[in-house]
């Protein structure tokens, strides 16, 4: 009988070992006469525990980790593909907490399937909304992703089916589908896992979007970091083209829809939508002024659906199961599911999928496990490094769009980091201000020199040099690039800075709050 053995190919399992794992498990195999099916899957997300090997036995699957190469040998010692107990052995991936108290939905496959395999996407429901989308109208598909209140995960939080809709009333001979997948922020990581793990779902939400709005051609803006992305996307895009799924006449409905990946330019600023189309039209990553809107004037000057790969990744189940299937999870609009990272300083860092109402305590000792040193959990950056910094205070406030602007904070990508008691969050502050220097276009008079102005003005606080002058001085910069730049760079630069500033007065060496921005 042959055994079933699963090995994740994610980039972070790799980093971690998981090719050296695959191969020293074959060769073990070799030596013991067994016949194994090595099925090379994504992470489930549990990095802490990466690589995760698992074993299907009696119809389920059973995990152990994090493995190594010297535990192999006492795996199959103890008998590991009849799921036997050893040191690393962890029981029932599918009863493992982390996994059992998540709602996956648009992470519904990853570290299930392998990314590769056609077979495994279809099997897993996949094209199940793409077959749905291509007997139905543009607008009547446009009207399902406005109804499941999907809103960009990529940080904005737009409503994805206002922005079609906007494409789709546009008059064009020629629309187009960008997806952005230069995620660029600190401790973010869901589009990629997205790409290398389950890269058919993103191929058929494009797909999709293509048919509610028109557009017969789409490209993915991929970071320039990602490389194993860049050969997975490639080889799943010849893999759906070579079945129909993509090209001419897809799946002999009359309607054309073309997908090619292009590499990002590195740089940071080319995550804000209208600079990502400047640099995939060959120039230098400029920020745009707005209006024209990219959805009425986008990539070559033609209407544009600039989506983030999350967004689209989710539309395959909103198609397949409906708008109120995906509406009712979640809490007032912020409808659905958001995969969020954990990262920073804490004990279990990885991905989780969770409805919308899930609150930051939760997700910091409930999946984190709390601190990696032990020590009280001081501040949270939500969001990226253009989030505000989230005090204990604010702990049991629910993830959800509205509530977390009232606190002038984003949920953003879903990116969450963690810090224990000993960050100084003045450095931090400082740092907001340094990264925005660095990353800025330079377009915008607020950005690229108030960013720079910042970090002397901290320095200037922190050194008391006339320190309630130099505080109402920053309040006014802050203020002046919240409402005076040209895009999120230079307008949300300031939330981290003047939230450490609220929360933590005392690292700054201020005795008593400042006002709020």
């Amino acid at each position: 009988m042959t055994i079933k053995i699963f090995v994740p190919i994610d980039s972070t399992a790799q980093s971690l070992g998981s090719n050296e794992v695959a191969h020293k498990i074959e060769f073990e195999a070799q030596k013991r006469n067994l016949e194994i099916d090595l099925v090379r899957n994504g992470s489930r997300g549990l990095f802490w525990i990466e690589p995760l090997v698992e074993v299907e036995y009696n119809g389920e699957r059973i995990a152990y980790g994090p493995i190594n190469e010297e535990d192999i040998s006492s795996l199959f010692d103890a008998k590991f593909f009849e799921g036997g107990k050893h040191d690393k052995y962890l029981g029932k991936t599918d009863e493992i907490a982390w996994l059992k108290n998540q709602e996956r939905l648009t992470f519904a496959r990853v570290g299930i399937t392998d990314p590769l395999s056609l077979k495994d996407y279809i099997d897993h429901e996949g094209f199940v909304g793409l077959k749905k989308a291509i007997n139905m109208e543009a607008q009547q598909i446009v009207n399902e992703v406005k109804d499941s209140g999907l809103r960009g995960r990529g940080g904005a939080a737009f409503p994805t089916g206002i922005k079609w809709q906007t494409v789709l009333d546009t008059e064009s001979t020629q629309k187009y589908i960008v997806c952005n997948a230069d995620e660029g922020d600190s401790g973010t990581y869901s589009d990629r896992m997205t790409m290398e793990n389950d890269p058919f779902m993103l191929i058929e939400g494009m797909i999709i979007a293509g048919l509610a709005v028109n557009a017969d051609h789409g490209y993915i803006y991929l970071r320039s970091e990602y490389p194993h992305a860049q050969d997975v996307l490639n080889k799943a895009i010849k893999i759906a083209t070579e079945n129909n799924y993509l090209g001419q006449n897809i799946l002999n409905s009359n309607k054309n829809f073309t997908l090619e990946v292009t590499r990002a330019a590195g740089a940071y600023i080319c995550g804000e939508e209208t600079s990502l189309l400047e640099s995939l039209e060959g120039k230098r990553g400029l920020v745009r002024y707005k209006p024209p809107l990219p959805a009425i004037e986008g990539l070559f000057g033609k209407p544009t659906v600039v989506n983030n790969v999350v967004s689209l990744a989710t539309i395959p189940i909103i198609m397949s199961k409906g708008a109120k299937y995906y509406a009712d999870f979640g809490v007032g609009r912020s409808k659905g599911t958001l995969p969020i990272q954990l990262a920073g300083n804490l004990k279990q860092t990885g991905l989780i999928e969770k409805a919308f109402g899930i609150t930051l305590r939760e997700l910091l000792y409930d999946f984190g496990g709390g601190s990696a040193t032990g020590k009280k959990i001081k501040a949270v950056q939500v969001g990226g490094p253009l989030g505000a910094f989230i005090a204990e205070e604010n702990f049991d406030i629910e993830l959800d769009y509205e509530a977390y602007s009232k606190l002038n904070a984003v949920v953003g990508h879903g990116g969450i980091v963690a810090f224990d008691e000993d960050v100084n969050m003045a450095e931090m502050a400082r740092y907001s201000f340094e990264f925005c220097a660095i990353e800025s276009c330079g377009k915008c008079t607020p950005c690229r020199i108030g960013s720079t102005r910042g970090m002397e003005v901290i320095d200037k606080i922190v050194a008391r040099d006339e320190q309630p002058k130099n505080v109402a001085l920053l309040e006014n910069l802050c203020d002046t690039m919240v409402n005076g730049s040209l895009c999120a760079m230079g307008g949300m630069t300031p939330f981290p800075v003047m939230s450490a500033l609220k929360y933590f007065p005392n690292d700054f060496g201020v005795e008593s709050k400042p006002s709020e921005t």
